[in-house]
């Protein structure tokens, strides 16, 4: 006994049970040139939005058309944006026949659907470490805090952009764009004592300068949460 608990403890491998957050993208078209021009639009700016992240594709939307998807060249154009396809669900017969030729899983028992507030949106992160950031960032200046809350202790500045997976907190004017949620937690809020932003985002749904912040609101201290796919906002009353 004591020389096969020895064999077993100098094994080159193990084989253990792993958890993982899996990013659906929720699939609505097989024209790839079409979804090519959308996910740059929707990463523009961002990059570190979704690094390497593992994927499912869900092609529920697309499931019941006569539609041909070229599941090979979805995935290489996925990983150009830094996502890599390991599965598929919800399909045809012949879309998950084509997938599992192209050695991808079908994945439809390995993530619940997700709720539909954007193309891609992923399932409710565990809360992580706050990043604080203590001087005022600049027109170009990016900072993405993955996993947490991001708080700022100074001005934003036009030009300028936040990024969190939780909250978003602004101890100055915020001038540049704010994207809390990032990875589809619908619960984050963005907070600035002068609410000036020039784009902002919580879990893919965005608002820009287009659609101007009421007057109540811009220039003053200001909370912005998600209710459904709308935005709603509120001076704070200090």
């Amino acid at each position: 006994m004591a020389d096969v608990l020895s064999k077993k403890s100098s094994a080159p491998f193990e084989l253990k049970s792993a958890s993982m957050t899996l990013v659906a993208l929720i699939l609505k078209t097989s024209d790839l040139q079409t979804l090519a021009e959308a996910l740059a639009r929707q990463f523009e700016g961002s990059p570190q939005l979704l690094d390497h992240d593992p994927v499912i594709v869900d092609l529920a939307a697309i499931a019941s058309s006569d539609q041909v998807l070229d599941v090979v060249a979805l995935a290489e154009l996925l990983r150009r944006f830094h996502l890599i396809v390991v599965g598929v669900r919800s399909g045809n017969p012949q879309q998950m026949a084509d997938a599992r030729e192209a050695g991808l899983i079908d994945a439809s028992e390995h993530a619940a659907p997700p709720p539909q507030v954007t193309q891609a949106v992923a399932p409710q992160p565990q809360p992580g470490p706050t990043l604080f950031v203590d001087r005022p960032l600049r027109s170009g200046q990016q900072v993405y805090a993955r996993g947490g809350d991001l708080v700022v202790m100074g001005m934003v500045s036009f030009g300028a952009e936040l990024i969190a997976d939780g909250n978003i907190h602004v101890y100055g004017p915020l001038r540049g764009k704010a994207i809390a949620g990032a990875r589809g937690n619908t619960q984050a809020r963005i907070f600035a004592t002068s609410m000036e932003p020039s784009l902002i985002a919580i879990a893919g749904i965005y608002r820009t300068t287009e659609s101007p912040l009421a007057e109540e609101v811009l220039g003053k201290p200001a909370q912005i949460w998600l209710d459904g796919e709308s935005l709603l906002m509120e001076a704070i009353k200090c």
